[in-house]
């Protein structure tokens, strides 16, 4: 045979799949119309290139032709990649947990009725043959097929009951007279410190995700608690000490830079080792925040190798950010990651090699299968004592080991790579580069940023609207909440690096696409697809954080900046909208909502816009002195004298003398300021009336 119908796909999940025996479609009306005209039930099998389960299952199954074979006969079988299509993931998780009462996962198999698309069964990985208490998969089909013909009347019962369970799923909102508060923010710092791991760090137990959002919650309490006065240092000691645990440990590549996906262990040793960009993007923009507030070099060290990693590894020529990194090489979960010592030995040195077994752990039995997987087990201070010389010299010579071990895994069989280009994943990543570049005064990550920025717009915004994918040259999927409120927000922090009114434009431009095609007009929030999106069994609309921060959240955030910036109070009353349709969720489970609980603080408690206009080398240092102040939420707009870009609400904060300071909190602006000294003395008087009412 020569494949199926996947072949003309362009995601890279999808033509994984291009090949098997089964006789895959998309997700087309066409597979459900052949799945209407055959009386045959549908599975919907959904996963990403990277996933360690899918490949697993895909070999077992997917590859078997006995197995194939019985799909082909009683099913019409669906292949989704939940990266392109996240409204179909999000919807079929959802159904997964209603029928199982347990979270879903990938691989996710579901078993639709073909006349409504509503799902009747649902797992997500299951083995060729009965193993671990799950049936075989090769059973299950024969029993699931057997079942949709013998017990219809049931099934529609079914469908029913879990349509109607669909439809109470829509929040209800605050009742009308009811205000909202920072209760949720506050409530949310206390519990996550109570699922605080205070030996190794991070939220919660193995497998133990970065949980990104929620350390920038505990960062911007302390911040919060410091303006005002009354010192939150064990937020900020939760932030720091996780984000240090994390980078010494396994789930960050010692080697290459960038982070992991999760580690199965509670100390961060062992990671499932795919990388995934959504990850990396955040915890570039945390670790730079790191540096700032502590002034330790290591934040600012991996930093560095996170971002360099992204653009070496990850941008592709035209400027894009690809999607993923594989867990495997050569059919093996992690094997170009992990050492055999004796091969470390032969490319180092004596010297080297002594502090770098030190260092990473090669003195210590093997960690991952007989081999080592590298985890910082020793500091640069305790070695640069032992051996009576300073961390400078100590620094000096592992980097020159790690210059040689990344030039030995260089020519190892590399992972597979996920090509696709996703406008929400860059989003994120051109926030993190923009925040890393301004903070660490790199401006190569500003013109990385940029570039990817560009490519988005010029590749991805087409007739006035947003897509989702850009793979095989072209933008597929109209864009989701997602990608609109990342991008929005990825241009703001990038105007704050350097500014270009355009982006501005273009910011303001994606919002009122929001506005007009995702608000819940009845209730407030946004729904997670356009209304002219293609019509599924539901529309979700969520306020959680899952693996991505909340688009809801992010819409909030961007919604206030942007409406203080510009003095918009439309973009105000909407930001308020999404926070009452959301505020009883947040009270019920704070601690799963933290990019929004952030957003509350924003709204609640907004901090300074500082426009700055004037000579550019001024500008700079001005800018990076307010940088290096602490600061919550603050935006600093440096627009030089010349340009001829700015909006007209901020052409009244003209140029003056050499240079000049518009300081905006909330909707009051205070006189402009010429004088440094007095900047300071008017950032400190705002400062001053910071409202903390835990």
């Amino acid at each position: 045979r020569n494949g199926n119908r996947l072949k003309k796909e362009s995601s890279p999940y999808l033509l994984q799949h291009a090949d098997n025996p089964v006789d895959w479609f998309p997700w087309c009306e066409e597979a459900f119309e052949t799945a209407r005209r055959e009386d045959k039930p549908i599975i919907l099998s959904i996963g990403y290139s990277s996933c360690h389960w899918c490949h697993v299952m895909a070999h077992e199954s997917f590859e078997n032709p006995d197995v194939a074979e019985l799909m082909n006969e009683e099913f019409i079988n669906i292949k989704v990649d939940r990266e392109e299509r996240p409204d179909v993931d999000r919807i079929y998780q959802t159904a997964h947990q209603i029928l199982t009462q347990r979270p879903g996962g990938w691989p996710l198999t579901v078993f639709l009725n073909p006349d409504d698309l509503v799902p009747f069964f649902a797992g997500t990985y299951f083995p060729a043959e009965p193993r671990h208490g799950l049936p075989g998969f090769h059973d299950l089909l024969q029993q699931t097929a057997d079942f949709y013909h013998r017990n219809r009347e049931d099934l529609i019962r079914q469908n029913r009951s879990m349509e109607r369970v669909f439809r109470d799923l829509k929040p209800e909102g605050l009742p009308e007279g009811a205000t909202i508060n920072l209760d949720p923010f506050f409530r949310a710092r206390h519990i996550l410190e109570t699922e605080f791991d205070p030996r190794y760090g991070g939220i919660g137990t193995a497998p133990k995700f970065p949980h990104a959002p929620a350390l920038e919650l505990l960062m911007l309490h302390a911040q919060y608690a410091k303006l005002a006065g009354d010192a939150d240092r064990p937020a900020e000691r939760m932030t720091l000490y996780s984000l240090k645990r994390m980078m010494e440990g396994g789930l960050f590549d010692q080697v290459g830079g960038g982070f992991c996906r999760y580690s199965v262990d509670a100390m961060w040793e062992i990671p499932h080792f795919e990388k995934m960009l959504y990850d990396n993007g955040p915890l570039l923009a945390l670790l730079a925040d790191a540096w700032r507030i502590s002034g330790d070099m290591e934040f600012a060290r991996t930093a560095h190798m996170t971002a360099r990693w992204a653009l070496r590894e990850m941008q592709s020529d035209a400027g894009g950010f690809y999607s993923a990194i594989d867990a495997d090489s050569e059919g093996t979960e992690g094997k170009f990651y992990v050492w055999d010592k004796n091969e470390i030995q032969q490319h180092l040195d004596a010297k080297e090699f002594e502090l770098f077994a030190a260092r990473y752990g090669l003195v210590r039995p093997a960690n991952f299968e007989g081999k080592w997987h590298l985890h910082v087990y020793e500091s640069l201070e305790s070695l640069a004592k032992a051996r009576d010389t300073d961390v400078k010299n100590i620094t000096k010579i592992l980097d020159r080991a790690l210059e040689k071990i990344y030039a030995v895994r260089e020519k190892r069989v590399p992972p597979g790579k996920d090509d696709k280009i996703l406008a929400s994943w860059n989003g994120l990543m051109i926030r993190g580069l923009a925040m890393a570049g301004r903070l660490l005064q790199e401006p190569e990550y500003v013109e990385a940023a940029k570039r990817a920025m560009r490519f988005i717009h010029e590749n991805m915004f087409k007739d006035g609207r947003l897509y989702a994918t850009y793979s095989g040259n072209e933008a597929r999927h109209p864009a989701y909440l997602d990608d609109y409120v990342q991008i929005a927000g990825a241009a703001l922090e990038l105007i704050e690096a350097e500014w270009d009114g355009a982006l501005l434009s273009f910011a303001e431009e994606l919002i009122e696409i929001v506005l007009d095609q995702f608000e819940d007009s009845e209730i407030g929030g946004f729904f997670f697809t356009a209304k002219d999106h293609e019509s599924l069994i539901h529309r979700p609309k969520t306020f959680a954080d899952e693996s991505m921060p909340s688009g809801n959240g992010i819409a909030v955030r961007v919604l206030t900046r942007l409406g203080h910036l510009l003095g918009n109070t439309g973009y105000l009353q909407a930001a308020e909208r999404a926070l009452r349709a959301a505020f009883p969720s947040m009270l019920k489970f704070p601690h799963g909502h933290p990019t929004l609980c952030v957003a509350l603080l924003e709204y609640l408690d907004p901090s300074e816009n500082i426009v700055i206009r004037g000579d550019k080398k001024l500008m700079k240092r001005w800018q990076d002195f307010l940088d290096g102040r602490l600061y919550l939420g603050r935006m600093v707009f440096c627009i030089p004298t010349d340009a001829d870009d700015v909006p007209s609400i901020l052409a009244d904060k003209s140029p003056r003398g050499d240079i000049v300071a518009y300081i905006c909190k909330g909707t009051t602006c205070s006189p402009p300021v010429q004088d440094r000294n007095e900047l300071i003395e008017r950032l400190n008087d705002s400062h001053r009336q910071a409202n903390l009412s835990a």
